[in-house]
């Protein structure tokens, strides 16, 4: 695991891999995540599967995403060293029955600080959160004010940076406070079900490293995290 101590936080190496291609791609994460598990099947990180219908249970260290018709791939740690490996051996994207040819690549390296800081930090989600599962989606339903709700995903968007945290490794030394000041409910679709899902901005002390996805489906593209200035 490549991290070092840095006070409260930890540093951790991310790969961020964009693509500029001859045209916007108008397919979704989860089918462009196809196409590399399709042409890199030997890496387990690549795609998660194990074999007759078995998964690896873990963090993805490799996450999809398309942002505003622009395809992206992050990696994590390990995941960031497969994706330096691989990426001179993509000459085309294929997502649905579309091929898109790519007309420039780019791969930036970064060492990000990622744990609790003193501060409150601003981010917006630019793809969809999927915050809810099947037990809390009836509690946002019941609330009985947005108040309440709000409330709600506030304690479920901390939680998963405490399950981020415990799955890297990393031990949060202070209490976590998450505040939206802003949120709006979205219709995502994820493996042809559609859901209730996130956009909006929030505060947090807590560095989350650009791009970066929190909540479920994260290596399909969802619940991408950036900084605000």
């Amino acid at each position: 695991m490549f991290w070092r101590m840095l006070t409260e936080v930890v540093e951790v190496k991310t790969l961020v891999f964009t693509f500029l291609c001859n045209e916007d791609v108008h397919g979704s994460a989860s089918k462009l995540r196809g196409f590399f598990a399709d042409q890199f099947g030997g890496y387990t990180l690549i795609h998660h599967h194990l074999g007759r219908q078995r998964f690896l249970y873990k963090t993805p260290l490799v996450q999809y995403k398309v942002v505003k018709q622009k395809p992206l791939v992050i990696g994590i740690n390990e995941g960031a060293d497969i994706l330096y490996k691989i990426h001179n051996e993509i000459d085309f994207l294929k997502i649905d029955d579309t091929e898109y040819q790519i007309i420039e690549r780019k791969i930036t390296m970064r060492f990000d600080q990622f744990g609790v800081v003193s501060n409150r930090l601003n981010y917006e989600l630019i793809t969809p959160w999927l915050a809810l599962n099947g037990r809390n989606y009836q509690r946002y339903k019941k609330g009985k004010d947005w108040g309440s709700r709000k409330s709600l995903l506030e304690n479920i968007l901390t939680g998963n940076l405490i399950s981020l945290s415990k799955a890297l490794g990393y031990t949060v030394p202070d209490t976590v406070k998450a505040e939206f000041s802003a949120i709006s409910e979205v219709q995502a679709k994820s493996k042809n079900v559609w859901m209730t899902g996130f956009t909006g901005r929030f505060s947090v002390n807590f560095n989350i490293p650009d791009l970066w996805g929190i909540g479920k489906s994260v290596s399909k593209g969802f619940g991408t995290v950036k900084r605000m200035q």
